[in-house]
């Protein structure tokens, strides 16, 4: 986030310029993703993590020296943003495929939600913290801060002493368009991941169009400072940790089904409250922080809950795959949402593009209670 936030607050990036360093970042989920997944599978998720942290530590270090002499104007942006966000795609399909290998099935979802439930603590301080750096000091410190983050995280997880196992380790392995196939089978095949790939496809175009929007909209439309936008933005992550905890107790009272439609209505439609907001007082402070509060929890209830419902009825084997898989399928075109989001807000406005990019993000959980998935039980299903 440090990087869209010192092109809008620092570079005074036009909304065209704004989607393609959005894009520019996203763009590996699309070109990486069935790729990684069959390459994490075949090697220990825990090394793949600490490699890409310490990939991403070395590109924002680079940054931040490279702002110090001044040469971090936009395409150097647009370097920093693809390399990592290629990291981050390893880093995210070793991530989602890990927890498997750490705890029994019938834990997943309190797993997932421990997991979910520290991620959210970071993103109370992040966006607070690098809005008010970029704001207050200069884009080569936030860039060290971040930098400074994902070496904290590489120190971490090489704290893991856990024993795991490396699937599928061959003399002859498959060929790697073999194994992608084999993922794009099986998660086509399955009919609760189909269903998911198709509303995290129509949710994630949408959420990039509208964030696209969104970071415009703070400080250019309601006139927000720096810190004020990071604070809005950091709500997010208070609503995350309420999300992370609901998420280990409501699928096993409610059901898995109804958990996830309810939870995507509860936290997409939030934002349609936003075009509606004028000024910087502290009421529309306030209003966005509630905004962003009520999309954390329920944004973070839908994540934990369909990430358990996904690793139950995978086997281990092909986890990193069917991770990667449903990353390409959902997020692949989130670098054309964020590209809409420019256009749209140079050509019809901010406050018309941000309204009709939110109600987009509605036909996600439209999408799930149509499909099978939305009477998913109390119970997590097996395993094909």
């Amino acid at each position: 986030m440090v990087l869209p936030l010192f092109a809008v607050l620092t570079l005074n990036a036009s909304g065209g310029q704004l989607g393609v360093l959005r894009a520019v970042g996203q763009a590996p989920i699309l070109l990486l993703s069935l790729f990684v997944g069959a390459w994490v599978d075949r090697w220990r998720t825990r090394t793949v993590m600490v490699l890409t942290d310490a990939g991403r530590t070395l590109a924002l270090g680079a940054a931040a020296v490279a702002g110090l002499f001044c040469w971090l104007g936009v395409p150097a942006l647009l370097v920093v943003a693809f390399v990592v966000g290629a990291l981050s795609v390893f880093f995210d399909v070793a991530y989602q495929a890990s927890l498997v290998g750490l705890v029994k099935r019938d834990q997943l979802v309190q797993g997932n939600s421990a997991l979910e439930g520290s991620r959210s603590a970071a993103q109370i301080v992040g966006p607070a913290l690098g809005g008010a750096l970029v704001s207050l000091l200069s884009a080569p410190i936030a860039a060290a801060s971040s930098a400074l983050c994902f070496a904290l995280s590489f120190l971490s997880i090489r704290r893991i002493r856990r024993t795991e196992s490396i699937p599928e380790r061959s003399e002859r392995p498959p060929r790697v368009w073999r194994r992608i196939h084999e993922g794009l089978r099986f998660v086509v095949g399955e009919t609760s991941l189909r269903t998911v790939c198709l509303a995290s496809a129509a949710f994630q175009f949408s959420f990039a169009a509208m964030m696209t929007v969104y970071l415009l909209f703070l400080p250019r439309e309601l006139h927000l400072s720096g810190t004020a936008v990071g604070l809005a933005l950091a709500a997010t992550g208070p609503g995350a940790l309420l999300g992370s905890m609901l998420a280990a107790r409501l699928p096993s009272r409610f059901g898995y089904g109804p958990v996830l439609v309810f939870a995507a209505v509860f936290g997409d439609g939030a934002f349609l409250c936003v075009p509606a907001l004028h000024g910087s007082s502290a009421v529309t402070v306030s209003a966005l922080l509630a905004v962003s509060f009520v999309f954390g929890t329920g944004g973070q209830l839908v994540n934990v809950t369909v990430m358990a419902v996904r690793q139950a009825v995978t086997p281990d084997g092909i986890q990193g795959r069917a991770a990667a898989t449903i990353t390409f399928v959902g997020m692949g075109l989130t670098p054309l949402g964020s590209l809409l989001g420019g256009f749209l807000a140079e050509q019809w406005g901010l406050r018309t593009s941000l309204l009709v990019t939110a109600a987009g993000m509605l036909l996600s959980p439209v999408l799930m209670a149509l499909s099978p998935l939305a009477r998913l039980g109390r119970a997590l299903p097996d395993p094909l």
